[in-house]
Parts: C-alpha cells; structure tokens; sequence
C-alpha cells in the first residue's frame, strides 16, 4: 500500500497503481506506450490484447479524480499510449 499527499488530501494507491503513476511522472509531458508500461511493470512484452495497464489507469484516474481539483492529469492520446500532463485551464 502506498500513500500519495496531493493538494493536502491522503490518496490510498495499491502497488500497481502507485507504479503505474511513477513511471507516467517521471515522464511527464511525454507519451508513454502501452508496450514501454507492460515492459517496464510487468517484464513482458505487450501482446496487444492485455488490458492490465488500462484497468491500473482507470482506477488510478477515479482516486485521483476523487481526491483533486487537480491540475495534472492522465490523458489517453489514441494509438500511442498514456500522457501525464497539466490540465490546462480553459
């Protein structure tokens, strides 16, 4: 279990989504593919039909989503994999 501090509110991430953040954070602003989570969480590569990194992703959004009125979001940019980035204020 792991805690993550974000605007003064306690998030409770499992392992994996904990990772799942990480490895999207140390990247940040870059698009991470599905192939490059599943090698780097799981030591295997992506066969294309795993959907793993897709339910971490989404659970890892709705406690997030709970938690803040973030400005950093995971977003899904179609066909290349996952972005963590700065919600950018309309």
């Amino acid at each position: 279990m792991k805690k993550l501090m974000a605007s003064l509110v306690l998030v409770v991430l499992n392992a994996n989504e904990f990772d799942v953040l990480w490895l999207l954070a140390l990247k940040a602003g870059t698009i991470v593919s599905r192939n490059e989570l599943v090698a780097q969480l799981r030591g295997i590569e992506y066969d294309g039909l795993d959907r793993s990194i897709d339910i971490r992703i989404s659970r890892l959004r709705k406690k997030l989503q709970d938690a803040l009125s973030q400005p950093y979001k995971v977003k899904t940019i179609r066909g290349k994999g996952y972005l963590f980035c700065r919600d950018e204020v309309e």
